[in-house]
């Protein structure tokens, strides 16, 4: 949402007023800052052990004070999160409009992602402007009945936030200051001859128990027969993640377990990556627009297009498949260049002005 927010301050006939949530805070203020935001309300609903439950019921009880106070023309969300969803909800329960960023993804299996799936397709049911980053996307809006005048294809605004990183990383100050990072601070060989650093990440519900058991393995596997891999997984605070992580890859020398990152260092990390592995959403996007193929630890994708335009691949979280498709990939060069291909079907990097300029 940051390169709207951005757009909305440039405009002359728009005004923002941003509020969060607090959920990972660390991970939270790391992102206002790099992108100058300052949140006017914050709701600051974190705390440890907390469910969807929680979350839903903490949010939707705040949301309710600040929508009262600012009684805004729309509420503007973006993507899947429980967030996102009740946000969409409280602003229906006081008939505000409700403009929905990323729309239209769908993999029409309610439990695939949970409940991010679910979230969606809600938030489409109560959403009055739909920006969808495809045209696949808006065929689906269209086929669940969402009015064509509704639904305006815009590129999805993540494209717009790695562009903005990605330049700002190329200055000669950042550049150095991100390698300093990485050399003193994580002692990384990234840049040693030879070898091919692979990018972790993995956190979804569904994962949970023995899915990322299986992911887990499947990296001690690859680390354990390539000594020319380095394996860096920064690893969410869920404890339902650090647990299986830490007991599986804590001692593998070529495995670097870091905690989650600021955004510009992950991006700088993702540019130096041979390749990714993932069960995230947004990395299938974004990899692809820095030419790395992509294996995705999941069954199913809301973004089908990185799949026919052969940046991604499902491989699921059975721990052979990982091992094979990964080793596959860093031996068969022919197939590593056909994946590294740099086509991104999800957009150019202007999507947030083509929403600024619908909602003016």
């Amino acid at each position: 949402m940051a390169p709207v927010i951005k757009k909305i301050r440039a405009s002359s006939g728009l005004e923002s007023v941003v509020c969060v949530t607090g959920q990972h805070r660390e991970m939270l203020d790391s992102v206002l800052g790099l992108f100058g935001i300052t949140p006017d309300y914050d709701l600051n609903i974190m705390s440890d052990g907390q469910d969807l439950f929680d979350i839903t019921t903490r949010a939707v009880e705040g949301l309710k004070g600040v929508l009262g106070r600012v009684t805004p023309e729309v509420v503007l969300v973006q993507g899947d999160t429980t967030t996102a969803f009740v946000a969409a909800l409280s602003a229906y329960y006081m008939k505000i409009p409700v403009g929905h960023v990323e729309a239209g993804l769908r993999t029409y299996d309610k439990y695939s992602p949970f409940p991010e799936e679910k979230n969606r397709h809600l938030l489409s049911v109560l959403a009055d402007y739909h920006f969808a980053p495809t045209e696949r996307a808006k065929s689906n809006l269209l086929k669940e009945g969402v009015a064509e005048e509704n639904i305006w294809v815009t590129g999805n605004t993540v494209i717009d936030a790695l562009h903005y990183i990605v330049k700002r990383n190329s200055t000669p100050d950042s550049t150095a200051n991100l390698k300093r990072y990485f050399d003193n601070e994580w002692d990384l060989p990234l840049m040693s001859d030879g070898k091919k650093l692979i990018l972790v990440t993995g956190h979804r519900r569904e994962n949970f128990g023995e899915g990322f058991r299986n992911i887990c393995m499947a990296l001690k596997d690859i680390a354990e027969k390539r000594e020319d891999v380095e394996i860096v997984y920064p690893v969410h605070l869920n404890p339902d993640v650090q647990g299986p992580v830490k007991a599986i890859l804590n001692r593998q020398p070529n495995v670097h377990l870091k905690e989650p990152m600021a955004y510009e260092q992950f991006i700088y990390l993702m540019d130096k990556a041979y390749l990714v592995l993932t069960d995230s959403g947004g990395i299938q996007e974004e990899a692809p627009s820095l030419g790395k193929p992509v294996l995705v630890m999941r069954d199913k994708t809301e973004r089908p297009e990185g799949v026919e335009a052969g940046t991604v691949k499902l491989v699921g979280t059975g721990r052979d498949r990982i091992v094979a498709e990964t080793l596959e990939l860093l031996d068969n060069r022919a197939l590593y260049a056909g994946m590294s291909k740099t086509i991104n079907p999800y957009g150019d990097g202007r999507a947030a002005g083509r929403i600024c300029k619908v909602l003016e």
